[in-house]
């Protein structure tokens, strides 16, 4: 029967769990038009990225 050499550490087992706990990328909301988008991206319904405008969007 094998037996571990070693002491499995607590980061590594932290590690190991934290992949069961990952929830995905959570949906923020834009601060211009209050629609949610992914946080770090440019908002699709208005164009706008830390309250500049970035692109045009037609409605």
């Amino acid at each position: 029967m094998a037996v571990p050499k070693r002491k499995t550490s607590k980061m590594k087992k932290r590690l190991r769990k934290a992949a069961n706990r990952y929830e995905g990328v959570q949906a923020t909301f834009c601060p211009n038009c209050k629609s949610p988008c992914f946080p770090h991206q440019v908002c699709s319904v208005c164009g706008m990225y830390k309250g500049k405008q970035v692109i045009t969007v037609e409605a």
